[in-house]
């Protein structure tokens, strides 16, 4: 078990804190990454949302043209050695 003693802050209208490299390690904390969080008591327990697979059709809906660059390929015009 590793402890360590940190002040929350201000972030917003919320409040925040922010992990030490070592905490989120040996949690298997990775940036980005969804937790839930829970409250018993007067503790509050943090713990990682298991990664949820997605089909196909899930990440074609989750796909957006406009944050990815748009097309491949915006032009007809031959760029390399291709010539099909």
């Amino acid at each position: 078990m590793m402890t360590t003693s940190l002040y929350l802050k201000q972030w917003g209208n919320s409040l925040g804190v922010r992990l030490p490299a070592a905490i989120a390690r040996v949690a298997g904390f990775k940036v980005d990454q969804q937790v839930n969080i829970v409250v018993k008591g007067d503790a509050v327990i943090i713990t990682p949302t298991p990664d949820k697979t997605l089909t196909l059709e899930e990440r074609i809906s989750r796909f957006n043209p406009n944050n990815h660059g748009g097309e491949a390929m915006t032009t007809d015009t031959i760029l390399g050695a291709e010539k099909w």
